[in-house]
């Protein structure tokens, strides 16, 4: 096993016996044949493309296989298998189509290698990261399709209601087309980095439009974080699709609907406050869930990644529910939409009026709802609150939380800044700082939540939006210090969109991608003024004062 694609790879170099998320070697390699054979399909979609007859099933079935390679998504070897076998069976659909149509084919070990169950396991070694042997050749590659995989999770939200874009699926499939290539070298490597960080910001606009455009443009919003007195059903993960259908069949139902980390951004959405028994939030972020899912008491469902598998002294295994790209072994899988209809959440209803009501954490609420159109709406407030020099800086602290201990860090240095400073953030790191009293500038809170990581998209708008405001040349004259906290592949792709359209000296921490290789990192910082972090104290001294 090696895997290094997520901040928390061990010893910052790679999980090599088993990975810090919970995912076992023999998942791992699975992970690596389902990459590889996606690729293959990618390199044959691309030809038949290129002769104006791409297969769009064909490229829906690779955003879902990517989307279940992603940290914390999938950690049902059954599944991945199946997901691999669908892979392959539609990559040699796609040749026989190219053979039909007489297009030719790279001869390329993607396009021609179809390895049968028995061999996932000695295939995943000869397929896996360390089969590309440069290290900066190897470090590019990876960033490129760690992009591609966070897009794809963002294409696959935004395919569930209904929008695609086949320009998107054209750059995801050229970009794993291309990091097949044996020959590829560096320079045409940076230059697929920023191409996968375009299909990034595409991606996050388009599912912006799906999201606003189906359930309205989220509005501020007060979130309870308490709990009611009925049995309730704990939501994770962030497809909104499956939040609209599971609040539909359960608004007779007895019990009660709460968010849990990166759903908190639901509250926010005018679609769903009409559901009378949608309570509000429980929890935290994402790494919390093993003593929050013990006292929710009720069953919880998984739209998405981030899970952590329970231990083995958990009482609410079996209350465990996946659905869409989640797997976990044991949990019951909601299957997917069938003919335009919505999924079947009876049994996860049925089982949550067993259920005790959730055990009472926290009291209060937490205000959110920033994105675009709603801070768009304060502009001329923002603007003359920046004139007058009552806000002296905007501070974007989107991304992911994580366990390490480190990432105090982040509580700390919301609380150091001035109160003049103003933070800009997405993501689940916000649960970092968003229950702080940091109080307000002249009715501006002085946290503004845009929502969830793909919501990064909202603070790009605001940073363009303000630009224009103020007359300035370039989004990186503006008066906002980046302090990016990342986890996984959702994080790269935010990153590399912000590369894409010429944002500069972003701060990522608590450390640099594993991924990035000396010289790759160099380039980063020359070019982009990538850097890391240090102490609040320093940091505070160098960005802030």
């Amino acid at each position: 096993m090696f895997c290094f694609q997520c901040q928390e790879a061990a010893k910052g170099t790679g999980c090599t016996i088993q990975g810090v998320c919970g995912k076992q070697p023999q998942t791992a390699g699975l992970m690596d044949v389902l990459l590889y054979a996606v690729r293959g399909e990618a390199i044959v979609n691309r030809a038949l493309r290129e002769k104006g007859a791409p297969e769009v099933k064909a490229s829906r079935q690779m955003i879902d296989a990517l989307f279940s390679t992603i940290t914390n998504a999938n950690f049902d070897d059954t599944a991945l298998k199946a997901k691999i076998e669908k892979a392959l069976a539609m990559k040699n659909e796609l040749i026989g189509t190219a053979k039909k149509r007489a297009i030719e084919l790279p001869e390329l070990p993607e396009v021609s290698f179809h390895p049968d169950p028995s061999e996932y396991e000695s295939a995943a070694g000869k397929v896996g990261v360390l089969s590309m042997e440069n290290e900066d050749i190897r470090s590019l590659k990876q960033l490129a399709i760690y992009g591609v995989k966070g897009a794809a999770a963002y294409a696959e939200h935004a395919m569930n209601l209904g929008f695609e874009d086949p320009s998107l699926f054209e750059m995801l499939e050229n970009a794993l087309a291309e990091v097949s290539r044996p020959d590829i070298g560096a320079d045409e490597l940076t230059s697929l980095v920023l191409n996968v960080g375009e299909a990034g910001v595409k991606a996050m606009a388009l599912l912006d439009k799906a999201n606003t455009s189906t359930y309205g443009n989220p509005e501020i919003t007060k979130v309870n974080i308490g709990v009611g007195t009925r049995p309730g059903i704990l939501v994770s993960g962030h497809d909104l699709k499956d939040f609209e259908e599971l609040l539909e069949q359960t608004k007779d139902a007895g019990v009660d609907i709460y968010t849990h980390s990166e759903m908190l951004p639901a509250n926010y959405y005018p679609a769903f406050k009409k559901y009378k028994h949608f309570v509000g939030n429980y929890g935290n972020a994402w790494w919390k869930q093993r003593e929050e899912f013990e006292t929710f008491n009720g069953p919880i469902l998984f739209t998405t990644n981030c899970i952590v598998p329970p231990s083995a002294k958990a009482t609410y295994a079996d209350r465990i529910y996946t659905t869409g790209s989640s797997g976990l072994p044991g949990a019951t899988h909601i299957p997917a939409r069938v003919d335009g209809k919505p999924k079947d959440f009876s049994a996860l209803i049925e089982h949550a009026k067993k259920c005790t009501p959730p055990t009472e954490i926290e009291k209060g609420e937490i205000v959110g709802g920033f994105a675009h159109a709603q801070v768009l709406a304060l502009a001329d407030k923002v603007v003359d609150a920046v004139k007058s020099g009552a806000i002296k800086k905007f501070v974007v602290m989107a991304g992911c939380d994580g366990r390490m201990k480190s990432r105090e860090y982040y509580t700390d240095f919301a609380s150091a800044l001035p109160k003049d400073n103003v933070i800009l953030t997405a993501g689940c790191a916000k649960y970092r700082y968003n229950k702080l009293h940091l109080g307000d500038i002249s009715g501006i809170p002085r946290v503004l939540d845009a929502g969830q990581c793909n919501d990064s998209y909202s603070l790009v708008v605001i940073a363009l939006a303000l630009q224009k405001a103020f007359g300035l040349e370039s989004v990186n004259d503006l008066p906002i210090v980046y302090n990016i906290a990342w986890y996984e592949q959702k994080a790269v792709i935010v990153l590399l969109a912000l590369l894409s359209l010429g944002v500069k000296n972003i701060h990522l921490g608590p450390t640099l991608p594993a991924f990035l290789s000396p010289n790759v990192t160099n380039v980063l910082v020359e070019n982009f003024g990538i850097g890391g972090i240090s102490t609040v104290e320093e940091d505070m001294k160098s960005w802030i004062a």
